[in-house]
C-alpha cells in the first residue's frame, strides 16, 4: 500500500477503512464481532495504516472494537476518532464544549486501549463553542500528550482558518466524491494553502458508486440510505447514468466501478486519503488495488465534469443532517 502524508507530518495509508458500518447505519451486520476483528486486522496485514471511529458510532461500540481489533498493532496504525455530540443527554446534540472534549478524550482512549489518541476531530462544528475554545481544548490534550493531531469534520473553511490558527489542523473530514463535490469551492483551496489533508469519508456514494446499488434495490431495516434524499427510488433510477459513465472508464480500465472512483480522488491531490467503509476483506482488497488504477488526463478530465454534465438527482442528506454542517 502507498503512503500518503497528511497536515504536520501524518503519514499513512494512500486508503483507510471507515469502521463506522460494522456498528450501525447499514442494517444489521451479517458478520459477527469476531468476524468484524478479522477484516479490521486484515486490513492492517494487507497495508491499511488508517482507521476511522467515533465515540458516537453505536455509540461507544465501534470505539470498542476498533480498540480490541488494533490493540495488538498500535505502533502500526493510525487510530482517528471524534468528540462533539451530546450523547449521554441523549438529544443527539452537540457538545464541543472544553470540559467535554477532555472527558471525551478519556473515555476514548480506554475504549481505544491506547495511551494517544492519533487523531482526533470536532465531529461536527457547534455553534454554540467558539472554534477557538476547541482547538485551545485540542491543544492542551496534545500538551498532555493524550492526543497526537487535531482534526475538523464538516467544517467551512472560515472554521478551519480560525481553528488553524490556535492549534494546527492535521486532517479535515467532509463528504466527497464523485457526485458529492462541495469541498471543491473553498476548502480544498484552503487546506491546499495551509497544509492541512483531506480525509473524503462516503468515497464511494454510500456503496452507490461501485455500481452494486440500482432502482430496485431493497435497503434493509435500519439502512440510513432508505432516509437519504439521494436514495430515493426516483433518485437512484436518474442516478444510474452517472454509475453507467463510471462504468464505461472501469471497464476500459480492466477495473472496477469503485476503484475508478477512488482513483479519481487520489489523483486530485497527494494529501487526500479516502476512507471507504466495508465489512469484507474481498472489499478491502478491491479498495486497496485502486492505488494501482492509472487514470488518463483524458479520463480524469471526463470524470472532472461527470456531475455537472450528468446531473445528481437528490440531496446528500436529509434536512436535519444538513443542519449540522457548517457554513
Amino acid at each position: 500500500m502507498h503512503q500518503r502524508t497528511l497536515g504536520q507530518g501524518l503519514t499513512v495509508s494512500a486508503i483507510g477503512l471507515g469502521a463506522m458500518g460494522m456498528s450501525q447505519s447499514y442494517g444489521p451486520n451479517p458478520g459477527s464481532r469476531e468476524d468484524m476483528i478479522a477484516v479490521l486486522r486484515g486490513a492492517a496485514e494487507r497495508g491499511v495504516t488508517f482507521f476511522d471511529t467515533a465515540e458516537v458510532y453505536g455509540p461507544y461500540v465501534n470505539e470498542e472494537l476498533v480498540g480490541e481489533a488494533l490493540e495488538p498493532l498500535q505502533d502500526s496504525v493510525v487510530i482517528a476518532t471524534k468528540f462533539g455530540f451530546d450523547i449521554a443527554g441523549g438529544e443527539g446534540g452537540l457538545d464541543s464544549r472544553p470540559e467535554q472534549i477532555r472527558r471525551v478524550a478519556d473515555e476514548s482512549l480506554a475504549r481505544l486501549r491506547t495511551e494517544r489518541i492519533d487523531l482526533f476531530y470536532q465531529h461536527r462544528v457547534d455553534a454554540n463553542v467558539p472554534i477557538e475554545d476547541v482547538a485551545g481544548a485540542v491543544a492542551e490534550l496534545v500538551t498532555a500528550g493524550k492526543v497526537a493531531h487535531f482534526g475538523l469534520s464538516e467544517p467551512s473553511a472560515a472554521t478551519i482558518r480560525a481553528a488553524h490558527a490556535v492549534h494546527p489542523v492535521s486532517a479535515v473530514q467532509s463528504e466527497y466524491s464523485l457526485w458529492t463535490r462541495d469541498p471543491e469551492a473553498e476548502v480544498l483551496p484552503t487546506l491546499a494553502e495551509l497544509g492541512i489533508g483531506f480525509v473524503p469519508f462516503s468515497p464511494l456514494g454510500k456503496g452507490f458508486l461501485t455500481g452494486t446499488v440500482n432502482a430496485s434495490t431493497d435497503f434493509t431495516e435500519g439502512d440510513i440510505r432508505s432516509t437519504i434524499p439521494r436514495f430515493s427510488e426516483d433518485n437512484r433510477a436518474a442516478n444510474e447514468a452517472l454509475v453507467a459513465r463510471v462504468r464505461g472508464i472501469a471497464d476500459a480500465q480492466g477495473a472496477s466501478p469503485g476503484q475508478v472512483a477512488l482513483a479519481w480522488l487520489l489523483a486530485q491531490q497527494p494529501w487526500i486519503v479516502p476512507i471507504p467503509g466495508t465489512r469484507r476483506l474481498e472489499r478491502v482488497d478491491e479498495n486497496a488495488a485502486a492505488t494501482a488504477v492509472a487514470l488518463s488526463a483524458d479520463d480524469i478530465a471526463a470524470l472532472d465534469g461527470l456531475a455537472a454534465a450528468v446531473g445528481v438527482a437528490g440531496d446528500r442528506y436529509g434536512e436535519a443532517h444538513m443542519r449540522l454542517v457548517d457554513g
